[in-house]
């Protein structure tokens, strides 16, 4: 008798600019349905191997502590493996109950975290890589805007721990683009000056570089910043 040999489907991930699937899940917090319950919102939605791991603890309890900065920001969170919602209920509940690591402790997580076993949408995601792991989601990270678009992909090794800085200052960098339409240089925080866009004529070119424009200073013809206000 022939042996038959399951054949996993495996999506292509989403690329920038792409609508970000939908999907409805169960969570931690009840059920979600993404994107109709984050109308207007930004959204963090990443991924993590696997619950009781060391480097996914650690990144829980920051962005726990981060919760309420990134809420400033109109962004919401949501986490998602494919372990078990009774997984990620004990696993949060050891977190808060009995881990102290970088000066915090008794960390409650309350954004969703989603339960994935079927990994159906961790595949919708591109999550699931096979030379990477068939079982695992690999830890990503996609910053989804309120127009539910994919602005930012970041990916992580799994011995790795993501930059949470990096993360809130992408939110930071996109807003300030989307509200002023400018660019962000290297290394920007908010308060830096920012890059205006490329000059539509020569009349507005020597203007900007004749120090015309108000605000706006050149360091050649191709790039002109402004002072952030």
């Amino acid at each position: 008798m022939e042996e038959q040999t399951e054949v996993r489907e495996f999506h292509r991930m989403p690329l920038i600019g792409d609508d970000a699937p939908s999907f409805t899940a169960t969570t931690t917090q009840g059920v979600i349905r993404f994107p109709d319950d984050y109308k207007g919102k930004w959204v963090i939605l990443f991924s993590h191997p696997a619950d009781f791991t060391p480097v996914c603890t650690s990144e829980f309890m920051t962005f726990a502590r981060m919760q309420d900065e990134f809420k400033a920001l109109n962004t919401e969170l949501i986490g998602l493996s494919v372990d078990s919602l009774y997984a990620h209920i004990a696993w949060l509940r050891t977190i808060q109950e009995k881990i102290k690591w970088n000066g915090m402790e008794k960390m409650e997580v309350t954004f969703p975290l989603i339960e994935d076993i079927s990994m159906n949408i961790a595949n919708k995601f591109g999550m699931i890589q096979p030379n990477q792991s068939n079982t695992q989601a690999v830890r990503a990270v996609f910053v989804i805007d309120p127009d539910a678009k994919i602005r930012t992909i970041l990916y992580y090794p799994l011995s790795t721990g993501r930059n949470f800085d990096e993360i809130k200052r992408i939110i930071q960098a996109l807003q300030k683009a989307d509200a002023d339409n400018v660019a962000t240089p290297a290394d920007w925080r908010p308060g830096d000056d920012v890059i205006v866009p490329p000059a539509g004529s020569c009349g507005t070119a020597k203007d900007r570089m004749d120090g015309a424009e108000e605000d706006v200073y050149c360091l050649d013809w191709f790039m002109c910043l402004k002072k952030d206000k």
